[in-house]
């Protein structure tokens, strides 16, 4: 299997080159290599600027599969050609991604699972990079028991919306996101797998959500938890019908192991030629012990970069 790239992709990759050359100037520059894990908090306002001008240079949802929905403003970029995309946009050092959680999540389930009137209320805003998401599935109580979430949506009084109470934790980006999808029972008395929906619920309602950051002992505030005290969600803000919580909320995180990994290898590959660089500087390289460990952290970077 040939896993190299063709004429077409390097004609991408040098369109994308440009680009990234020609727009990462100013605050953007400034904010170089800001955002990555455990640092979601440095420059905000400069990275939801970033989303915009990515926006309105149609690199967000490079991969969507738009079919019958229409067309929403992406490039129908081959897998190579995302691969392409996520390699010079690591490489040149690109502030971090606040709208990701939209573009990778969200955007492909709606596609998949939401029909044509929420991708046409969603899609749209997560294109241009003006809407930001986050992501409500963990709960204190329910973690890697996924099913165990105890988040209530009641319907209310004409049925129309949702009342969501509750309490999810872990949450990225929940002080800067514009909405969140957030899984909760819609089902009095169920349990396990059943009686789920997945809920898209927006983050601007003062007093019936309160977001709070988790200080961790790095000093940072990557997550936070949120608390949703009676939150209203429309009931035509339900993705793929109440009841089906479950598969919708699994088909997302299906979506979470694309090629947007494959940023963070590029990375860590950088990471290992500084420690080689220094290696050889001071002399380390001719221990054979620590050739071995650069070495095999080589071979563990090229395995994850395949499977992203």
């Amino acid at each position: 299997m040939d896993f190299g790239f063709g004429p077409e992709d390097e004609r991408f990759r040098a369109e994308a080159r440009a680009w990234l050359a020609e727009h990462l100037t100013g605050d953007y520059a400034r904010a170089a290599g800001s955002g990555g894990p455990g640092s979601e908090h440095e420059a905000g306002a400069v990275r939801r600027a970033w989303e915009r001008e990515l926006g309105r240079g149609g690199w967000i949802g490079l991969g969507w599969d738009s079919g019958a929905h229409g067309d929403y403003g992406n490039r129908r970029a081959t897998l190579t050609q995302q691969v392409v995309w996520a390699e010079e946009y690591a490489r040149a050092r690109a502030p971090g991604r606040c709208g990701h959680i939209g573009e990778n999540l969200l955007a492909p389930t709606l596609l998949a699972h939401g029909g044509r009137e929420l991708c046409d209320e969603f899609l749209p805003g997560i294109a241009r990079g003006e809407v930001l998401w986050c992501q409500g599935y963990s709960e204190p109580g329910a973690g890697s028991d996924l099913a165990g979430v105890r988040t209530r949506a009641v319907r209310e009084p004409g049925g129309g919306a949702y009342a969501v109470t509750g309490q999810k934790i872990w949450t990225s980006l929940a002080r800067e996101a514009d909405w969140c999808f957030v899984l909760a029972r819609t089902e009095a008395g169920s349990s396990g797998h059943r009686g789920l929906s997945l809920l898209l619920v927006p983050m601007d309602q003062p007093g019936r959500i309160e977001v709070r950051p988790i200080r961790q002992l790095t000093g940072s505030s990557e997550f936070n938890e949120v608390f949703f005290d009676g939150a209203r969600a429309r009931a035509s803000h339900v993705v793929g019908g109440e009841g089906h919580g479950w598969a919708v909320a699994m088909a997302l995180l299906g979506f979470e192991r694309g090629v947007s990994t494959l940023a963070q290898q590029i990375g860590f590959a950088e990471e290992l030629a500084g420690v080689v660089r220094d290696a050889v500087a001071s002399g380390a390289v001719g221990d054979a012990v620590v050739r071995e460990r650069v070495v095999r952290l080589w071979a563990e970077l090229r395995v994850m970069r395949w499977n992203a």
